[in-house]
């Protein structure tokens, strides 16, 4: 019992490097369609096989026949069934063209994607450079207010100077006309302690005269 056992042990053992080393494949599928000299399987074959998507140009087409005359891209000239013509691409063509449109748009991705990257990087460095700009107006905002106020504050001192110096200069004016009566007025007065004066010494002179003229009268004398 032990001994078969054993012996299946081994085989599979020496089986299991076949099997891991086993290789998927598939047949391909391209096909290979004899060009004639004619339209039918009797004429002579002037082209081995025209490979699956072989682009051709149309030269004749007989319904009754089944057979097309067609011309390769070489120049050559020949017979082939209608059935084996297509108008569009075969799927292998379309896969080619899906995998360079695929290579393409990865290609297109990864450009885009390094774009997005630089976009980035110059978005966040705007988004500073924003930053910076809109605390240095905020800043220069803070300021021309400032200077705003403290120019308002140059106008009404300057107009408050203004209006001093004018009501110093009606003052000054004022003032001139004020001494100007108060000399007038001292010239009057002069004037008038002379006539005042004058007046004094001539009736003090006319006194003088007068007195000694005047008679004592006689009730005076009998008193006395």
């Amino acid at each position: 019992m032990a001994l078969p056992l054993f012996i299946f042990t081994l085989v599979l053992a020496s089986l299991l490097p076949c099997i891991a080393a086993a290789e998927v494949m598939y047949v391909d599928d391209t096909l290979l369609v004899p060009l004639r000299s004619g339209e039918g399987t009797s004429f002579r074959i002037i082209h081995k096989g025209l490979k699956s998507g072989t682009m051709l140009e149309i030269l004749e087409q007989n319904q009754e026949s089944g057979y097309s005359k067609v011309k390769t891209p070489n120049g050559q000239e020949g017979f082939l069934p209608t059935r084996y013509l297509t108008s569009t691409p075969i799927a292998k063509i379309k896969l080619v063209n899906a995998q360079k449109l695929l290579t393409g748009l990865s290609k297109e991705n990864s450009e885009l994607k390094d774009k997005l990257s630089t976009l980035s990087k110059e978005h966040t460095l705007l988004s500073n450079s924003f930053s910076k700009k809109s605390e240095q107006l905020n800043k220069n905002t803070d300021e021309l207010t400032n200077i705003k106020s403290i120019s308002a504050n140059a106008l009404n001192l300057d107009k408050r100077n203004r209006e001093l110096r004018e009501s110093n200069e009606q003052l000054r004016s004022e003032l001139e006309l004020l001494q100007t009566e108060n000399m007038r007025l001292k010239d009057n007065s002069d004037s008038n302690m002379l006539l005042i004066g004058g007046g004094l010494i001539i009736l003090g002179a006319l006194l003088a005269l007068i007195i000694p003229t005047i008679k004592p009268s006689k009730k005076n004398d009998n008193w006395a």
